[in-house]
């Protein structure tokens, strides 16, 4: 024997209802109890008709019009004309039942609990007859049963309590002796001892299939439903959520609890005594197998089960010194909320005895604060116990699984994966059966901590990271395009799903939670709305996604700017804009501890050398017990792609506007060749070897007149070339002496300068071609022969690639 409930997804309509029937056909084989909710959507419109009626709005009656409506038309569509009338007319009996109870609930403008249990009981009611005489014109023989005549529960109007014996021995009386194969019952509804009727709690309808399933002692029981089973995560906020095979009924309980609406708590209780088999199973993908929920559960892999979440919570705290060694505290804490039936949802309490917290649901706080209050009035008063505390707008998640008891780190695993993306704990709860640990967080971060939760647990596969990309010109560009290239790759090689979820320039943002389509971004960029910094900043935190990254491709101050907002929330800063790090010291030293503090990364290796590893690799020294003594540095390759091509036979100005076309260059060239670049490099390195280091504390021996300085950058060029025998003549002087020109950075002894000097031939920054950079780090473990970074420093593609290898460290 099986019993079979159908919810009301599964029931919402008349196509609906025909897979249903397909499906107990199927079982038909042996004796079959179904169970059946309202059809989707009518228990929550009963609700708000009688609330309606309460109140006095005759809006009511239009709402039982539309819903006599719609069961007629249910029936029509499902049953053949010749077998309608018998149903149609229950429908419209039922019908005028309903619409005088209302007409008494509007006359009298009250709602009594008993009454709203009448009024809602109706959905189940037409329901279930509807199904059963859709069947029996099918020539299956059908025998409707009426679930208040075999369930008696207390007079707890909208959660009533089942007396098991009674409804037992009902049940099994009933079912047993009756020949017919198959029994259509309603869902959800029952009666007290004076035939009242009453209703099981929202979701009661799986209660009922259960306690029938109880009673009968089934083989197994099934909860039909628009899912496939119970998942690890809710699907709507977890993309990669997937079905859980199998769980054991304590593990079901927690899940349920804690959120997992798939089931209703309750329902588990009846059947774990039974020993009864009770399966999760999708009406409208009914080959897949569903959830197991068994006393012992057959999956032996995963240490966690489920990640579930309890939203809308209200976080109470009691402290104070009064508390310490006195007995009885918590007993009238939990006397006072229990007296005005709070349910309390977790329970936290310092060693110390010095506080207590609770949570409670939301819409439970005023009568809980005014029970509270009135229960510790005289400590309040006299300063024992410090007031209430009250936090709204609380979520619990819990992670449930039957294994961690027997594994360590679970909790350490948990906490880090919510830390180390800025969620904050505000209360933490673990029972001793070791099968749930909860967390209390905010409310606007509990979404991301189920996605960081999930990630961690569950998708060992990979890792997702949500990129914002800013800057959109050569470097963003290529960026770009490098990540679409490398996407699929870094996903099958290196587990790591990089997402572009925001990108923006000078004048359009575009922010996609879901990834932005890199084939055709710049189309889609175009058609985005304007773009605001602050809305767009606000928008990245707003969403809060788990792994948030922000990369600036800008050489802009007011991008640079909001960095202190991202990191002190736990979102990544991958710079390519060198502005902040050689900012102030006091605004270099913030960021750097807003990284630590939020632990959330702050990285900017093509500050100094594009793509070369310079930064990486003096933190590498540093971190291994090193000590830089000195940095020698060719640092511009822009200068060095200049002076390598400058020979007098082209105009300086030529060789600059050359290395501006090719991309070598800021976009005002003075800032190279005047040589505030360099000076901001060598005081980056300086600072990252920990030096504490101004742009004024550097001495630069510059070599352009006065005058190029003036003007526009059309100017600089017009400038350069009236004064192109100074330049010449630098160029001859070093020629004449068998050297080269460089701009060379120099770090020693707390002191850095930059300019141009004469380079012999037996240099290290003799033989530097092109646009490549150098820099010579002498550390104590290098004292004579340094080491030496070499390669290209200068153009948007290594530039890109080492912005791309920071978003990759982020992720490592």
């Amino acid at each position: 024997m099986k019993v079979l409930k159908f919810g009301g997804s599964s029931v919402a309509n008349a196509k609906n209802i025909q897979l249903v029937s397909e499906i107990i056909q199927k079982n038909i084989s042996e004796k079959l109890v179904v169970i059946v909710s309202a059809l989707g959507g009518v228990t929550d419109l009963l609700i708000q008709t009688g609330a309606a009626a309460s109140k006095g709005k005759e809006s009511y009656k239009e709402t039982l019009i539309l819903l006599e409506k719609r069961h007629l038309d249910t029936a029509k569509d499902l049953l053949p004309i010749t077998a309608q009338s018998s149903i149609l007319s229950s429908i419209k009996q039922q019908f005028n039942e309903l619409e005088d109870i209302c007409e008494g609930v509007y006359r009298l403008n009250e709602l009594s609990a008993r009454t709203k249990d009448k009024i809602v009981s109706f959905g189940e009611l037409l329901s279930s007859k509807i199904i059963a005489a859709f069947l029996q014109s099918k020539g299956i023989n059908t025998q409707w049963i009426d679930s208040r005549q075999l369930i008696k529960t207390n007079s707890n109007f909208g959660f009533a309590a089942v007396d098991f014996q009674k409804s037992n021995s009902l049940i099994q009386e009933t079912i047993q002796s009756s020949t017919n194969n198959l029994f259509v019952a309603p869902g959800f509804i029952a009666s007290d001892m004076d035939n009242y009727t009453t209703t099981l709690g929202r979701g009661g309808s799986d209660y009922s299939a259960a306690i029938f399933a109880a009673a009968l002692e089934v083989d197994d029981l099934e909860i039909w439903t628009d899912v496939t089973g119970m998942m690890t995560a809710d699907p709507r906020w977890v993309p990669n959520a997937r079905t859980i095979d199998f769980t054991s009924y304590r593990e079901a309980m927690e899940l349920s609890h804690f959120g997992a609406k798939v089931i209703y708590p309750p329902t588990i209780q009846p059947a774990m005594q039974k020993k009864i088999k009770i399966w999760v199973k999708n009406t409208f993908e009914p080959t897949a197998l569903g959830t197991l929920i068994e006393e012992v559960s057959q999956q032996s892999h995963e240490i966690i089960t489920g990640i579930s979440s309890i939203n809308h919570v209200t976080l109470l705290s009691l402290e104070g010194s009064g508390m310490v060694g006195i007995p009885g505290f918590s007993k009238r804490l939990f006397e006072a909320l229990a007296n005005e039936k709070v349910n309390v949802i977790l329970i936290t309490q310092s060693s110390s005895e010095h506080s207590i917290c609770v949570a409670i649901n939301t819409v439970d706080t005023e009568k809980a604060k005014q029970a509270v209050d009135m229960a510790f009035d005289y400590e309040v008063t006299t300063g024992k116990v410090e007031p209430l505390k009250i936090e709204h707008n609380q979520s619990i998640v819990a992670l449930v699984g039957d294994k961690m008891k027997s594994h360590t780190g679970i909790a350490g695993r948990m906490f880090y994966a919510l830390g180390r993306n800025g969620v904050n704990i505000r209360a933490i709860a673990q029972g001793s059966s070791e099968r749930n640990i909860s967390a209390v967080v905010a409310y606007s971060d509990v979404k991301k901590a189920v996605n960081v939760l999930h990630e961690a647990f569950f998708e060992s596969s990979h890792k997702q990271l949500n990129l914002y990309i800013v800057g959109t010109g050569n470097v963003g560009g290529k960026l770009i395009a490098q990540i679409k290239q490398q996407q699929q790759y870094l996903l099958d090689n290196l587990n790591l799903q990089l997402r572009v979820t925001g990108i923006a320039n000078s004048k359009k943002m575009l922010l996609n939670e879901e990834g932005i389509e890199l084939s055709n971004w710049k189309e889609t960029l175009l058609q985005a709305e304007a773009m605001n910094l602050n809305s767009f900043i606000e928008a990245i935190i707003h969403k809060n996604l788990r792994n948030s990254v922000f990369v600036d491709v800008t050489a802009n101050a007011n991008v640079a700017s909001v960095y202190h907002q991202l990191l002190a929330k736990s979102i990544a800063v991958v710079a390519c804009n060198k502005i902040a790090a050689s900012s102030p010291y006091n605004n270099y030293y913030q960021l750097k501890s807003l990284s630590k503090e939020f632990n959330a990364p702050y990285l900017f290796e093509t500050n100094v050398g594009a793509g070369l590893p310079v930064i990486g690799t003096l933190n590498d020294l540093i971190k291994s017990g090193d000590k830089i003594n000195k940095i020698q540095a060719v640092l511009s390759g822009t200068l060095n792609f200049v002076f390598n091509n400058y020979n007098g036979n082209e105009s300086f100005a030529t060789i600059v506007k050359q290395a501006q076309d090719e991309g070598y260059t800021e976009p005002d060239p003075r800032l190279d060749l005047g040589g505030t670049d360099v000076m901001r490099k060598i005081m980056i390195l300086a600072r990252e070897a920990g030096e504490k280091i101004e742009m004024e504390n550097i001495s630069n021996i510059g070599f352009l007149p006065g005058s190029c300085f003036d003007g526009s950058v059309a100017d600089f060029y017009q400038e350069m070339e009236k004064h192109e025998a100074h330049f010449k003549a630098l160029y001859n002087e070093a020629a004449n002496k068998n050297c080269k020109l460089k701009f060379v950075a120099n770090y020693e002894n707390g002191k850095a300068t930059v300019g141009l000097q004469h380079i012999p031939e037996n240099s290290d920054f003799y033989h530097l071609y092109g646009k490549d950079n150098i820099v010579l780090f002498y550390t104590q473990r290098y004292p004579e022969q340094p080491l030496v970074v070499k390669g290209a420093g200068a153009g948007a593609d290594v530039t890109a690639s080492g912005v791309f290898a920071d978003i990759i460290r982020v992720a490592r």
